[in-house]
């Protein structure tokens, strides 16, 4: 691991702290800000020729100042000579916009965000939890998906729930969930849902018997938690004790911690992919697990040329 280098921008440089302090290795140095206009400004304060590179930057909030970021750093290292610049990008942003529905004329963002990347010199991505895997064959360059599952279940584990059953909040999270499932060894339900337009939901109706049951509803992000706090209360109204949800992303946007805070959730339980805003770490419902020690163990792996698909197996 001697040629590994591991750098950060401003989107979470806490988890980049905890990530190199798992390989047992310094944080690379590099200057990250902004001219007085507002550009980007990179420069690499140390020698990187001939280093495998891993920059660790979520396009999270906020997005485009935070992709413009992993852009421009990219190719500053690309100028320094690395020999190969690996993107982790815990949380990739504008994974939602994969598809033209029914044909509408609309940008299909996520295709522009992977040729952004491998024009800029990238060699590899590292994401976890994408949220659409089809966006893995957008890119020219290889992309490894890892999974925040393994750190979800092991808390799930820890908490001892009685009576428990994972429920997925939509049919398109039926194949997380059964996962989640499968690993506890415990039922699965299902809910059915309407969505009329982004970010609302209506709750239509449960597939599975949830009464006195304690449920945790699995989703691999919460934005401004409209279908998980409809959930809950679908949940509740169904006669189970207990509801949780766990989500790997914690994106919570909009009016999200009033939603939650409000809502029949007994907690969320998320990981730091993003880090929590001043607001979500004061909200009392909201507990925040820490998944540096996957992310590092894949970033080892990568380094090495070891399989990552072991990881889970």
């Amino acid at each position: 691991m001697s040629k590994m280098m591991v750098f950060t921008g401003n989107a979470n440089p806490d988890l980049a702290r905890r990530i190199v302090r798992q390989l047992h290795i310094p944080l690379g140095d590099a200057s990250v800000g902004k001219f007085s206009d507002g550009e980007i400004s990179i420069e690499i304060n140390e020698n990187v020729r001939g280093k495998d590179v891993f920059l660790i930057q979520p396009t999270c909030a906020p997005t485009n100042d935070n992709l413009m970021e992993l852009v421009v750093m990219a190719d500053a290292f690309r100028r320094s000579s690395a020999s190969r610049i690996t993107a982790v990008i815990p949380y990739f942003g504008y994974a939602r916009q994969d598809r033209r529905p029914r044909s509408a004329r609309v940008a299909i963002s996520a295709k522009v965000v992977a040729d952004m990347l491998t024009v800029v010199g990238i060699d590899r991505v590292l994401t976890v939890d994408l949220h659409a895997d089809q966006i893995q064959g957008f890119f020219d360059i290889p992309v490894d998906n890892i999974y925040g599952s393994p750190v979800l279940v092991d808390d799930i584990e820890d908490q001892r729930f009685e009576n428990l059953m994972i429920v997925s909040p939509d049919i398109g999270g039926v194949v997380r969930a059964r996962a989640v499932a499968k690993s506890l060894g415990v039922d699965l339900a299902i809910i059915d849902k309407r969505r009329e337009k982004a970010n609302h939901s209506e709750v239509m109706h449960i597939i599975g018997d949830v009464e006195g049951r304690t449920c945790i509803l699995v989703d691999d992000m919460v934005d401004t938690a409209g279908t998980l706090c409809h959930a809950a209360k679908a949940l509740k109204e169904h006669g189970a004790a207990k509801v949780f949800a766990y989500c790997t992303h914690p994106v919570l946007s909009g009016r999200a911690i009033e939603n939650i805070e409000n809502s029949m959730l007994d907690e969320l339980v998320v990981t730091n992919t993003i880090p929590l805003s001043a607001a979500g770490q004061a909200c009392k419902r909201i507990r925040q697990l820490d998944i540096a020690p996957v992310v590092a163990e894949a970033v080892r792996r990568i380094s090495n040329e070891e399989s990552i698909s072991a990881m889970f197996r």
